[in-house]
């Protein structure tokens, strides 16, 4: 069964100092302010698109990393799953690295690379950001 998630931003101003904010529609559950310095400064209490790229990449990493893992018979106790997206003005997005830390027992590091190789490749937002360069670390805990 396919889902539609939506979202949607209001944006008052140039590019620079202008200033937005996005809401998270189909959950409700906030509306987050958006700026320019947030993407390429510090962020002062606001998010960015990369950030929310980053938090979408970590949870679907996790989720199919656990469906994976699950399959080869190994169900996580528990995964800790971080992503760092990487913006560069005038050339976009070019990377996201995931970090993943995990519980497994019965599997041995070998194996847990291995699937988590395979999780980096197939996650759905992994697929979406085909064209970046996406990078793995991952360690058995």
């Amino acid at each position: 069964m396919a889902a539609t998630r939506h979202a949607h931003t209001v944006w008052e101003g140039d590019l620079l100092k202008g200033n937005g904010e996005v809401t998270l529609d189909s959950s409700g559950i906030g509306t987050y302010p958006v700026s320019w310095p947030a993407r390429t400064e510090e962020p002062n209490g606001r998010t960015s698109p990369e950030e929310l790229i980053a938090a979408a990449h970590s949870s679907c990493f996790s989720m199919a990393f656990s469906n994976i893992l699950a399959k080869a018979g190994n169900p996580p106790t528990r995964l800790e799953t971080k992503a760092a997206v990487t913006f560069v003005p005038g050339e976009g997005i070019t990377g996201s690295h995931i970090t993943v830390r995990g519980e497994v027992p019965g599997l041995d590091a070998d194996e847990f690379q291995a699937l988590a190789e395979d999780a980096k490749k197939n996650c759905p937002v992994s697929q979406a950001l085909t064209g970046t360069t996406i990078t793995l670390t991952a360690e058995l805990a």
